[in-house]
């Protein structure tokens, strides 16, 4: 299967489902490429209005899609690849957007041969600012990679990890931005403790959150480095560093991305 405009069916378009079609409809995929399943009749008529899209069974998307996204909840896994896997041809490609669930879990319940792509994205894509993480599971080759890439490519940026780095992957950037908008909510909280009105406070941050970001994607330069150009000795930047590190902010950080990752574990052995 070589890269090229196939027709996608996105199982299961919740949250994430629905990023994947609304990005791939605003970077030119034909609507008529792109189907949508959905449990509830008032979600798939919601879907349809939206974005134009044929929303179908899952059994007609197997059918009729080349590449099946799958992007149900974990939990509900098990009983989808019940219902499909024995209808899904070896041939075809399957792309997993279930976070925590390995690629084993996949091709354990379709026919041999079926290759399968794991992938972590994130909420950024409505802005076409994600970070998507792509990993070969079982019979997948490089052109299956290719194609993953060439679908996620327009949401924003793409990376290859080993399938082993994937509970680490969503971790970080897969959970990421909630990090980032629970630090803004409290940094506005600040600025209004410190006098400032709430959307002067808000501007502020947000403005320094993107210009920071850019910083770090562009300049080359370890984020050390970048801290230690704003802090200048006995100012007002170490005062604040000392009372993050006083505070445990760094260990914290550490701490919450090991439960997210064992979280992503959990998922995937309740889903078995």
């Amino acid at each position: 299967m070589s890269a090229g405009v196939h027709t996608v069916a996105v199982i299961g378009a919740g949250k994430i489902g629905e990023l994947m079609l609304s990005g791939l409809l605003r970077s030119g995929w034909p609507v008529d490429r792109l189907l949508a399943t959905a449990r509830r009749p008032a979600r798939a008529e919601e879907l349809a209005a939206r974005y134009g899209v044929r929303v179908v069974d899952n059994l007609t998307a197997v059918d009729e899609a080349e590449v099946l996204a799958v992007s149900v909840k974990p939990q509900d896994a098990a009983a989808l690849l019940d219902e499909i896997g024995p209808k899904v041809p070896p041939g075809k490609l399957l792309i997993s957007l279930c976070a925590g669930l390995p690629s084993s879990f996949f091709s354990r319940r379709l026919p041999e041969g079926t290759p399968v792509v794991r992938v972590m994205t994130n909420t950024p894509a409505l802005v076409d600012q994600a970070m998507t993480a792509i990993s070969a599971g079982a019979y997948a080759t490089g052109e299956h990679l290719a194609l993953a890439e060439e679908m996620f490519k327009p949401l924003g940026a793409t990376i290859r990890v080993p399938e082993t780095q994937q509970d680490a992957v969503t971790a970080l950037s897969g959970s990421g931005p909630a990090y980032f908008y629970l630090l803004v909510e409290a940094m506005t909280d600040a600025g209004i403790l410190l006098g400032l009105p709430r959307q002067v406070a808000h501007d502020l941050i947000v403005q320094t959150a993107i210009g920071s970001a850019v910083m770090l994607r562009d300049s080359g330069e370890h984020p050390v480095k970048l801290r230690e150009a704003v802090t200048s000795p006995a100012g007002t930047t170490i005062s604040a560093i000392r009372e993050l590190e006083n505070h445990g902010v760094r260990a914290a950080l550490l701490a919450a991305l090991e439960a997210a990752r064992d979280r992503a574990r959990e998922l995937a052995t309740q889903a078995e």
